[in-house]
């Protein structure tokens, strides 16, 4: 597996001197080259120094991504977002999905999402004992070397609602239907973290593909978000 996969951890506390302009400009670079789950859908990535929110994390950056409204926009978005989570983890820098932050004003494109980004004033990483996951059994069935993968990405609340059925080669991957008062709140969250959790699944894999299987088969409970690997779908 991914080593920065197996120790990676949100960071929530940070040296609040902003980093040098040098760093900044790699980031910046890193952005660039970012590569979407769904190449068809426009979205931005931008950096500022303050966001705003009753449980926003103090940063000396964050980074703000936006999207337009398309389906699986927000999946798109976890998994054009984790590469940048897991490349502040490997250049030694800290990092947090923020889901109840937001930019101060708005531009461009509809904002869906901030993440923190700086020096860690914690440790960087963690050990794999140290990780706070559900067993496989409870989010997968079928057997799939990148489905532990899968298992370690983060999620909101660490709530981990996703279902993945690998078989031949496949991963069909599902999120909890949001049955609550504020389902719309709840249903963007779960959409994003399947978008994480599917990058990870990338990153563990040589051929990567995604595409939406029409007759996929249904899981109580739960949405279709589409298949990895599969072929016989409909590409994104």
């Amino acid at each position: 597996m991914n080593e920065i996969i197996r120790k990676r951890k949100s960071i929530r506390k940070y040296d609040l001197a902003p980093l040098d302009a040098g760093v900044l400009e790699t980031v910046r670079s890193r952005i660039e080259t970012l590569v979407p789950l769904c190449p068809g859908i426009n979205y931005s990535v931008e950096i500022v120094n303050k966001t705003k929110g009753i449980f926003s994390v103090k940063a000396p950056h964050y980074l703000i991504f936006g999207s337009e409204e398309k389906d699986v926009a927000y999946e798109n978005i976890g998994f054009i977002g984790q590469q940048m989570d897991l490349f502040f983890s490997v250049s030694g820098l800290g990092s947090c999905w923020l889901g109840s932050s937001k930019p101060e004003k708005a531009s461009g494109l509809p904002f869906v999402i901030a993440m923190s980004f700086g020096k860690p004033a914690e440790p960087p990483h963690r050990e794999l004992p140290d990780f706070n996951r559900k067993p496989p059994a409870e989010i997968s069935e079928g057997s799939d070397s990148r489905l532990e993968a899968a298992r370690l990405a983060p999620s909101a609340m660490n709530a981990q609602n996703w279902y993945f059925i690998a078989e031949n080669g496949n991963i069909r991957c599902y999120r909890k239907n949001a049955n609550h008062p504020l389902g719309f709140i709840y249903d963007k969250m779960h959409r994003i973290d399947m978008g994480i959790a599917i990058r990870h699944i990338a990153e563990e894999s040589e051929d990567f593909c995604f595409s939406k299987e029409a007759d996929a088969p249904v899981r109580k409970g739960h949405i279709y978000t589409g298949t990895v690997g599969s072929g016989n779908g409909q590409a994104y």
